[in-house]
């Protein structure tokens, strides 16, 4: 038996009918070249198989006097949580992403392990899918895409390999992963308390810094500065999901002509997207929305493992023209990372804890609707650089499903493939409706920035 950490507890107590708190991922497919027409159902017999469901898939909820813990299930049910399904004719991205809408929307059963694994077959060019969702309580987001990344090979003549519920267990290496986590961020508030009490004389020096700015420029974010937007209403638990792949190369060209980073154009994208959609629902605000951004803050002769900050970037949607947005992005995420490279990583943990505090109470709560702290998340999760396969199928794009929650009815999340950035668009189907629109206005924000640059 394994008590569950505070944070974890947080995941289910959110969880409500219109808030499954449940993350996901979406894998696309080709067949392998010498592979029948019955290759899905044959892989789909396979994989029924492998019923040595290894950690953490093997775990689920026991309440013992009133404390919630991890125990095995022994009596776990291989046919509940692995699932073959086939799309509807024409068998389309558009069905399939229909049909993780409509799963994502489902909450998991508490009885059992929270995890679900779909085999899709059904899709048009000799494609299949895998759609998996863990609730959040078991796995965060980023060791989802890192479960998923184990499951595959750079291998395309590997066979037998086994799906994510049978991965063998990975030797325990010294924590040296910082999470992305809203949460994480700022329950690590609670944590290394003597060294956390030494850095209140930084941290209260850069949050008067913050706030001095923000009376200088009117688009320089502050605490509780971000403008009421339909982004941040209440929700139902019906969700759309809209997913899209775009040329890194593509971006990468803007960012030369620009002199940017690929981050800073995956913002500007985002940025252009948000303002078209919600000009075409009427519903921009007149001050620009606010985005949370977990980024990377490693230092170049850091020994640690990754360090990553949270920040809470402008995205200037107020200005029409395409060029200035993204100078101004990029000025405005560089100059919170001077921020935090004069700070200790426990500098940068109470800051950001202390910045996002109140967008915790307002999600925990809904108790300060008007602590508005950012409007929308943008997150970007890094993925292989190389071709991926599995049981010699090649994995075409893969896309995060996130979670959309009351008063954040949006959540863009990305992450990198090959030559590709592969964006997963998460939202409150009633709350944001026709949101798949806004795949077109991204790629209408990137040809913006790239007329603007001359690169046609």
């Amino acid at each position: 038996m394994k008590p569950l950490s505070p944070l974890d507890q947080i995941f289910l107590w959110m969880e409500k009918r219109q808030q499954p708190m449940h993350v996901g991922g979406l894998q696309l497919f080709s067949f392998p070249e010498d592979a029948p027409a019955d290759y899905v159902a044959q892989l789909a017999e396979g994989l029924r198989g492998y019923r040595n469901v290894t950690s953490p898939f093997n775990r689920r909820l026991i309440n013992r006097v009133g404390q919630l813990a991890w125990v095995d299930d022994d009596e776990l049910d291989l046919e509940h949580h692995f699932r073959f399904e086939a799309l509807p004719t024409p068998g389309r991205i558009r069905e399939l992403l229909a049909f993780v809408s409509a799963e994502h929307s489902h909450h998991m059963d508490r009885q059992r392990p929270l995890w679900e694994v779909h085999l899709i077959e059904g899709l048009q060019d000799r494609q299949f899918a895998i759609y998996t969702k863990i609730h959040h309580s078991l796995v965060d987001g980023i060791s989802a895409m890192r479960l998923a990344g184990r499951m595959l090979s750079d291998d395309p003549q590997q066979r037998n390999m086994p799906p994510i519920w049978a991965l063998p267990p990975r030797l325990r290496k010294d924590k040296d992963e910082s999470q992305t986590s809203l949460w994480h961020s700022v329950l690590g508030l609670l944590d290394k308390s003597g060294k956390q009490i030494g850095t209140v004389p930084a941290v209260a020096r850069e949050l008067l810094r913050t706030i001095s700015e923000a009376r200088k420029d009117p688009a320089y974010h502050s605490l509780f500065a971000a403008p009421q937007c339909v982004l941040n209403s209440g929700i139902t638990n019906s969700r759309r999901f809209a997913a899209q792949s775009y040329s890194l190369d593509r971006i990468r060209a803007v960012c030369s002509a620009f002199g940017t980073t690929v981050n800073d154009v995956i913002m500007a994208m985002c940025a252009a997207a948000l303002r078209s959609y919600l000009l075409s629902q009427d519903e921009l605000p007149e001050k620009p929305l606010i985005a949370m951004v977990p980024v990377s803050l490693r230092r170049d002769d850091s020994e640690e493992g990754n360090q990553v900050g949270v920040i809470l970037a402008s995205l200037f949607t107020h200005l029409s023209d395409p060029a200035e947005r993204l100078l101004r992005i990029h000025e405005g995420v560089k100059t919170q990372k001077e921020r935090y490279a004069a700070m200790s990583s426990e500098e940068v943990i109470n800051y950001t804890g202390l910045t996002l505090a109140p967008a915790a109470f307002n999600l925990l709560t809904g108790l300060a609707p008007k602590w508005q702290t950012f409007n929308v998340v943008i997150s970007n999760i890094p993925g292989p650089s190389e071709p991926r396969y599995w049981n010699g199928a090649r994995l075409e794009g893969m896309y995060p499903v996130s979670i959309a929650m009351d008063r954040l009815a949006l959540n863009m999340t990305l992450t990198s493939y090959c030559d590709q950035v592969e964006f997963g668009l998460t939202a409150c189907r009633r709350t944001l409706p026709s949101m798949q629109r806004m795949l077109d206005y991204l790629e209408d924000g990137l040809r913006e920035l790239e007329a603007a640059a001359g690169l046609f």
